[in-house]
């Protein structure tokens, strides 16, 4: 097994069709080495989303070369996508929580598409995940009677309780106060120490920064700075 979660290679990405065709992504080249928390930096329209994107699966990749977790995904089928997504855990921005449903319905939905564990072991899972997240008196909330970064701190929780191999993350903290996301961010790094679970987060949170192990900064789609503190 490779030290390395994630390699990109000569990685370019391009958004619209003829003459509107504009590049987005131009030569990337990275290695994520697994059980590390990875930032990523810059600007507002530096690329950081779209690559974290590429990275994750969630967008095809047009040219050049991405190898997670020992699979290429230029070329993947989606079946193989779909066994590559079980293994990660996504955080973003937007908490996108079902509104019907509990914040233990949530979470568990993080399990229940995994297919681990029976029932009661998963609503055990859910629980002490809800608990670490400081949301221990919150378990039968709807969303809507949750603040915003209760709410966030529930998506957290659902893509953490299948103890993921890599997390992407696109702006967790966003919503959280500054004890809330440095609580999480903490979570995260304590993850990749013990588990050896490998986390690459967007962000321009720079209270979390001491915690990073190393913080990449990209502009116009280029990376400017790898730097590890």
């Amino acid at each position: 097994m490779t030290d390395m979660a994630i390699q990109t290679q000569a990685l370019d990405h391009f958004f619209g069709e003829g003459e509107a065709r504009k590049q987005a992504i131009f030569d990337v080249n990275l290695e994520i080495e697994r059980g590390k928390l990875t930032i990523l930096m810059g600007p507002s329209g530096s690329g950081k989303t779209t690559l974290l994107t590429l990275m994750g699966c969630l967008r095809h990749v047009q040219s050049g070369s991405v190898n997670l977790l020992e699979r290429e995904l230029k070329g993947a089928g989606e079946a193989e996508l779909v066994r590559l997504r079980r293994r990660l855990g996504f955080i973003f921005q937007a908490h996108n929580l079902h509104e019907s449903l509990t914040a233990t319905q949530n979470v568990l939905m993080g399990l229940q598409v995994h297919g681990k564990g029976n029932a009661a072991k998963q609503m055990a899972a859910a629980h002490h995940m809800l608990r670490l997240v400081g949301l221990e008196d919150r378990l039968d909330y709807l969303p809507g009677n949750l603040s915003g970064g209760q709410k966030q701190r529930v998506a957290v929780a659902r893509a953490l309780v299948s103890n993921p191999n890599v997390i992407f993350a696109d702006e967790p903290t966003a919503a959280l106060d500054k004890v809330s996301g440095h609580n999480v961010v903490d979570m995260l790094k304590t993850m990749g120490r013990e588990r050896g679970t490998t986390t690459v987060m967007v962000t321009h949170d720079n209270r979390i920064l001491e915690l990073a192990d190393r913080i990449i900064t990209l502009e116009e789609g280029r990376v400017v700075s790898d730097v590890r503190p």
